[in-house]
């Protein structure tokens, strides 16, 4: 009797210290994701049809088949239920702040100079630009977006609001000859540039950087200097590149005959940390030139057709090697900065525009958008695929809606049938920023009620002014 109660209580003690032993042997995280359908976008394509991720800190420590996850333990455990998973959406163009001006000239011609420019004129100000980036912000974080490159003014204002929120992006203040809100001169726009940069150079989550409007709305001489300050701070230059015949009229008439790429290849500012926004009216040499250069393109599909200045020769600058991102441009010009949005319509468009439906399959659809656009910003070895030890930037895209249903070809599913509202979850930095479409870090009714506040101001003014605001 005494030795069977013996062999039970050591029994028992030995499994207990069995199970301690295995709890102790479990590595703790921070957040766990588990039972995902797994898509890496890392140079295999690796896929796990169950599988996890698991993230401490701000980075991915872990990434495979489902049975491995009993290795880790955490406090945050989102169990997706055969979600997708993948690395978050890179948005490589885009002027947040403008969402406040939204579908206002939609159909107007000389959109740009005959009316955006007198619009922002009057309205663009710290607290406009602070209000509409916020907007912005919250627009992309629920549509997949968790990097983002903006070009705008007051670009501090928008770092603030990403701050804020938590998302991650690279920010261009833009430097031009006309008269803005914040510098009366192209040489006060570089100054507040590099204010902006000092200011912001070492800062986990946002890269500062040079945002020359374009060539044709700047001087050799400013250009030139950009290039070399930004080679001189290590940050990149946003630029619209070859984007309307009005540039390629002034920059012909500069140079007395070259086109806006050899122009910039003529003066010396080509180079790896130049991102060119929508490169229409490029031709083989022209793509030749940023294949040697090494310049990042931002292809802005919507925003191209809808203003009907034409379609970019993406696949032509593939097959070269060119880095090649996808971007929405601003909320006036393609309505939407989701980013998701774009993927049919550059799958479609270039199909179409080459009449061959194998063009542009949804799986190179979804790597332009990841691992493209990292390489685009020269952030590649932080983000664009779930890779042990890179930063932990993920989306979970809900499977359970009727468009989501059935499955078959994930990347088709998500290039041809998702909505930005199948985004359930978001994690940026290794912090969840959304879950089950709920803003975490910010008031989204807060910020939707501000935002159509202020779109009163501008109704009214525009209608003073007598212009039509359908």
């Amino acid at each position: 009797m005494k030795f069977n109660v013996l062999t039970k209580f050591i029994t028992s003690t030995l499994f207990m210290l069995s199970l301690s032993h295995q709890a102790n042997a479990q590595q703790a995280v921070d957040i766990l994701i588990t039972h995902g359908r797994i898509l890496t976008m890392n140079a295999e394509l690796s896929e796990y049809a169950d599988g996890f991720v698991a993230i401490k800190d701000n980075k991915i420590i872990a990434v495979g088949p489902q049975s491995q996850a009993k290795q880790f333990t955490a406090d945050k455990v989102l169990d997706v239920d055969g979600d997708l998973v993948l690395p978050g959406f890179i948005n490589t163009h885009t002027h947040a702040s403008m969402t406040l001006f939204r579908s206002l000239g939609d159909d107007v011609d000389d959109r740009l100079h005959g009316y955006l420019f007198p619009l922002e004129k009057e309205f663009v100000s710290r607290e406009m630009v602070y209000l509409g980036a916020e907007l912005g912000n919250l627009e992309m974080l629920k549509g997949g977006v968790t990097t983002y490159a903006d070009m705008y003014y007051f670009e501090d204002e928008v770092a603030k609001a990403v701050d804020e929120i938590g998302m991650r992006a690279v920010l261009g203040q833009t430097v031009i000859q006309y008269p803005q809100a914040d510098a009366k001169t192209a040489e006060d726009g570089i100054a507040y540039a590099e204010k902006f940069i000092q200011q912001y150079k070492n800062h986990p989550r946002i890269t500062p950087a040079f945002a020359p409007h374009a060539p044709y709305t700047n001087s050799t001489e400013t250009l030139q200097k950009i290039a070399r300050l930004s080679l001189a701070y290590n940050v990149p230059v946003l630029t619209h590149l070859a984007e309307s015949q009005r540039e390629l009229e002034v920059i012909t008439k500069r140079t007395q005959g070259l086109s806006p790429i050899a122009y910039l290849a003529s003066i010396g500012v080509l180079n790896k940390n130049l991102v060119g926004a929508h490169v229409i009216l490029a031709d083989s040499q022209d793509i030749a030139l940023l294949k040697q250069h090494q310049v990042g393109v931002a292809h802005n599909i919507s925003a191209n057709i809808k203003a009907a200045k034409g379609v970019a020769p993406v696949v032509e600058m593939l097959n070269q090697g060119v880095n090649v991102g996808l971007g929405t441009d601003g909320p006036m010009s393609g309505n939407t900065i989701s980013l998701l949005d774009e993927f049919s319509q550059v799958a479609k468009v270039h199909k179409l525009w080459h009449q061959d439906r194998s063009l542009m399959p949804a799986v190179e659809i979804i790597k332009m958008a990841t691992m493209g656009s990292a390489k685009v910003l020269n952030l590649d070895h932080k983000i664009g695929s779930l890779t042990v030890n890179k930063l932990a930037d993920i989306i979970v895209i809900g499977t359970k809606s009727p468009n989501m249903t059935p499955i078959y070809n994930p990347y088709s599913a998500i290039v041809y049938s998702a909505y930005a509202t199948d985004i359930r979850h978001s994690i940026i930095d290794g912090k969840l920023l959304m879950e089950d479409r709920k803003a975490l870090t910010v008031n989204e009714e807060d910020i939707i009620k501000r935002a159509h506040a202020f779109s009163e101001q501008i109704k009214q003014s525009l209608i003073k002014q007598g212009k039509s605001i359908l």
